[in-house]
């Protein structure tokens, strides 16, 4: 059997290449608006961000995203991402990992 390749990414708030299903992405469009990219194909800027409630926690307090971005993002975008990653984690929890 082939080892398949498997495509990291670096996680915005901790620095660390993380493979990319653990990962969540959020993007920003043309018109500046700000969102979290569940199938990973909108286009626009993309950042990830790891599927750890802590992670996004801290990505709030620091405001990563409006850093990575260069803009203002509104404070209920953070609490909407720390909710879906809770969310996922409780998920996998419950499935397993394959999503």
């Amino acid at each position: 059997m082939v080892q398949r390749k498997i495509p990291m990414r670096k996680d915005i708030v901790s620095g660390e290449m993380i493979p990319k299903k653990q990962l969540v992405r959020v993007v920003k469009n043309k018109e500046g608006e700000v969102s979290i990219d569940p199938t990973g194909k909108k286009s626009g800027r993309g950042a990830y961000i790891s599927l750890e409630v802590q992670t996004a926690e801290k990505a709030k307090k620091d405001r990563t995203f409006d850093k990575a971005f260069g803009l203002k993002v509104q404070d209920e975008f953070y609490d909407e991402l720390i909710a879906y990653v809770d969310h996922q984690v409780e998920r996998a929890k419950l499935f397993g990992n394959d999503k």
